[in-house]
């Protein structure tokens, strides 16, 4: 793998509104970085919208859900060659303005991942979240900040970067169920650092969240038991922190 610029990594699901603009936007501000659309089975025109924009583009055959779409994402950066995988979103709550300071974030630091976090000062978060999301987003926070040791401000985030071995662990192991806080979990545990940076987001601008408030309590049990079972999980040390390269992961073709 070799250094340089980013692959952007964006899993998709019926977004044929908004992944177009959202790929021509992070072209044109990052323009020797691929862009990797993962269609995960969607039933509308997102993979022919995100190929019109000039992205590489994945699909799967059915839903497999985002930890998998993410993790095929990783895969094929992995096969194009790149170290350094920014993850954001295809619905336009994203901004590719917001990749620079991630990237300047990870280089202060040293930090092997970057959270983009909604509720550090300086960031803005302009959707329509519920009290009681923030709420469980609060306690969630908490929580993971304990068990992992360091502080996290916003575990369901999903706007992030990651470098080397990281990359080659997550492409190997990427959580399917609840993946943004059990990456979190599963990297600390692993041994790699992690920092957050503020950015800012905008509204959702088509479709709507699969977490109703409803099902916050459950989802945050779930998350919760989902944390506590990675804590016994022993280490895979062939992807620790300075284990030794393993052979590069390809997709199948």
């Amino acid at each position: 793998m070799r250094g340089g610029p980013p692959v952007i990594v964006m899993p998709a699901l019926d977004e044929e509104r908004t992944v177009g603009p959202v790929v021509r936007e992070c072209r044109a501000a990052f323009p020797d970085s691929p862009v990797i659309v993962v269609s995960d089975g969607s039933a509308d025109e997102t993979a022919a919208r995100a190929r019109a924009a000039g992205a590489v583009v994945v699909e799967h055959p059915c839903r497999l859900g985002v930890g998998p779409a993410v993790q095929t994402g990783l895969r094929k950066a992995i096969e194009l060659g790149f170290s350094t995988v920014v993850r954001m979103d295809s619905d336009g709550q994203h901004l590719a303005s917001q990749i620079a300071p991630l990237l300047r974030r990870m280089e202060e630091t040293r930090a092997d991942f970057v959270v983009g976090s909604r509720f550090l000062p300086g960031s803005s978060f302009e959707t329509g979240s519920t009290s009681a999301r923030r709420a469980g987003n609060h306690l969630l926070a908490a929580f993971l900040s304990a068990v992992c040791q360091t502080r996290v401000t916003d575990p369901t985030s999903g706007m992030w970067c990651a470098r080397g071995d990281l990359v080659r662990y997550f492409a190997h192991r990427y959580p399917a169920e609840y993946p943004e806080p059990e990456a979190i979990a599963l990297l600390r545990r692993q041994g790699y650092r992690m920092a957050e940076a503020p950015i800012r987001v905008m509204p959702r601008a088509a479709g709507e969240s699969s977490i109703r408030p409803l099902a916050l309590p459950y989802f945050a049990m779930r998350v919760g038991l989902a944390l506590l079972a990675d804590r016994v999980r022993p280490v895979d040390r062939r992807y620790a922190l300075g284990a030794s390269p393993e052979p590069e992961i390809s997709l199948p073709r």
